[in-house]
């Protein structure tokens, strides 16, 4: 085989897919990137068995066709530090070595043959949907940050997708904290469940902002399996299996207190007072109250104490609850309207966090984080 291709767009479609790799592969041909040339087509793949991703790149001065597979480390390597340049590679007829030629260096490498390479799996009675690039990248955007890293609760090592006839609906949660984002944009005719995992939709947040497309969305809850199909890229991945948590029931629907506050104000009073918490609990302590609302934390072991005042509306009773200034400060993070109001019931009771403005008509964001015990 033989084939001539961008510099540049071989490097940037192999950066695009190498984010699926696994540093820790227990198939040896896993550390490779398969080249496969059909037609006019060079099919660039990389994969850790539970997540394959493909791009697709276009060839004009191509001969012979088949697959390889070619070692991932040392050509990203030297791809970062080749110029913009036509590059010509060269396969031997055996599928055992590999030159490519670029400027005025010429470079060697064993590979292997493409038969021994993962396939991926069928899917069994898809169905699909489509959606805009730019809503599932703010969908994961606001939902990923929450979810659980507890290898005990797998089903919670991941993002919901629901769709109905009303909504797409993705929630993430770690038992501590919660976000609920909601686009009643896009719909289906039935509904549907399926958990995504961590990695390969981490991998899809760094893609999806430079995408100026619709994302085809395919999955299957039979073979429990997703495709994520947009440009020239698809990434297929085994979605995770085990039931969700009820999450709508830990919800609270009766909040009479409500603390209206600028989120930058807010979150910045979190991040310093937070310093002086207690390093294994992170509590701080958010006094509410119609005159002055005084975040404070402490930490009696390193005699270490911090006290702010910060200035809002509060509707309600006054009360003191106490919140993890971690887990507070990710939610306000993944947050983006100017302000935010903290609704709550008792000091006991899960606290909700909402944007104080709507930025699309069609969103509805919602962030939840169970408070802690007040120790001082």
């Amino acid at each position: 085989m033989k084939f001539i291709v961008s510099r540049d767009v071989l490097f940037k479609n192999l950066s695009a897919i190498n984010g699926v790799m696994s540093t820790s592969n227990t198939i040896a041909i896993l550390d490779n990137f398969l080249f496969t040339i059909e037609g006019e087509k060079l099919i660039l793949t990389a994969s850790d068995l539970d997540s394959t991703m493909t791009a697709v790149v276009e060839l004009t001065n191509v001969e012979g066709e088949g697959s390889v597979a070619v070692p991932s480390r040392t050509l990203l390597e030297t791809l970062k530090l080749i110029p913009e340049t036509p590059i010509v590679f060269e396969i031997n007829d055996d599928l055992t070595h590999l030159k490519f030629t670029a400027a005025n260096g010429e470079y060697d490498s064993p590979c292997y043959s493409g038969d021994e390479y993962p396939k991926m799996k069928k899917m069994e009675d898809p169905q699909s949907f489509q959606i805009p690039a730019n809503i599932l990248s703010r969908a994961i955007s606001k939902t990923l940050f929450a979810a659980g890293n507890d290898e005990l609760r797998p089903n919670m090592m991941g993002v919901l997708c629901e769709l109905s006839n009303e909504h797409i609906t993705f929630v993430a949660t770690d038992a501590h904290k919660l976000s609920r984002y909601r686009n009643t944009s896009i719909k289906t005719d039935d509904f549907v469940s399926f958990i995504l995992p961590k990695k390969p939709i981490t991998h899809l947040k760094g893609i999806l902002p430079s995408i100026d497309d619709k994302v085809f969305v395919e999955y299957s809850t039979t073979s429990n399996h997703v495709m994520f199909s947009f440009a020239n890229l698809m990434l297929f991945s085994s979605l995770k299996e085990g039931r969700f948590p009820a999450y709508e029931a830990v919800i609270p629907q009766e909040n009479p207190i409500v603390f209206q506050v600028s989120r930058k104000d807010f979150l910045n009073s979190i991040r310093r007072v937070g310093i002086y918490s207690n390093q294994s609990t992170f509590q701080v302590r958010v006094s509410l109250s119609d005159e002055l609302t005084t975040i404070t934390a402490e930490d009696i072991d390193f005699a270490n104490k911090a006290e702010e005042n910060i200035n809002g509306t509060l509707t309600g009773d006054n009360m003191d609850i106490g919140f993890n200034s971690k887990f507070l400060r990710e939610i306000l993070e993944n947050m983006d309207s100017e302000t935010v109001s903290l609704e709550m019931s008792q000091p006991n009771r899960a606290a909700l966090i909402l944007p104080g403005e709507k930025l699309d008509p069609n969103e509805d964001l919602l962030m939840l984080i169970m408070p802690v015990m007040l120790n001082y």
